[in-house]
């Protein structure tokens, strides 16, 4: 199946309610949703992270595609594994300990659903716990977010923690963290902003 470009467009600019009609449509004429995906909508989303690299568009904009895209993720989810779909690997997020806010999470998340990542969202202030059963589950990557720096230090147990767990992968972000601190407890990847996540978590999981 070759591009399909209204939907492609309609993700990019994040206009919902097309990306619902042309999903549909694809669904009744019964196309293969699996090439629908992965020809449109996710390099729809790949296209919007490089704008963003750019400075072409912004977290609004980001936001917006994501929810068109998460849109059509949803109507297509129950027959993507009938067709065979394997999603790139499965993640958990959250919040950690102590922290309630959700934004930037809630956008790496969707970011993340948009690349072909199956995610865990876990919600806001997460502790270890949380992440364990969602690695016992199957997640093989945890992403923990921050917005305080009174919260910051929680990371550092999650990290400590899953290195009982060699297959896991932890990646940082937040307002306040810096490569430097995720360096300094041991975190394998650190991300800036929700495409960089996205790019972070591929290469970790080596996807």
């Amino acid at each position: 199946m070759a591009r399909n470009q209204e939907l492609f467009d309609a993700i990019c600019n994040g206009k919902a309610n097309i990306v619902e009609q042309v999903v549909r449509g694809a669904v009744e004429r019964g196309d293969n949703v699996v090439e629908l995906l992965m020809e449109s909508m996710i390099p729809a989303m790949r296209e919007i992270g490089d704008r963003f690299a750019r400075n072409e568009v912004y977290v609004p904009e980001m936001l917006i595609s994501a929810r068109a895209m998460n849109t059509g993720l949803k109507m297509i989810e129950p027959l993507l594994a009938k067709q065979g779909h394997q999603p790139l690997g499965r993640v958990a997020i959250g919040t950690v300990k102590g922290d309630l806010h959700d934004i930037g999470k809630n956008l790496v998340a969707m970011m993340l659903k948009g690349a072909g990542f199956e995610v865990d969202d876990l919600g806001v202030n997460c502790d270890v716990d949380k992440f364990t059963k969602s690695v016992q589950a199957g997640s093989t990557a945890v992403c923990c977010s921050a917005l305080l720096t009174t919260t910051m230090p929680y990371m550092k147990t999650i990290v400590e923690h899953f290195r009982q767990f060699p297959q896991v992968k932890v990646i940082i972000g937040g307002a306040p963290v810096t490569q430097a601190y995720a360096n300094d407890i041991g975190a394998h990847g650190f991300a800036t902003n929700a495409s960089d996540a996205v790019k972070v978590v591929t290469s970790a999981l080596g996807v």
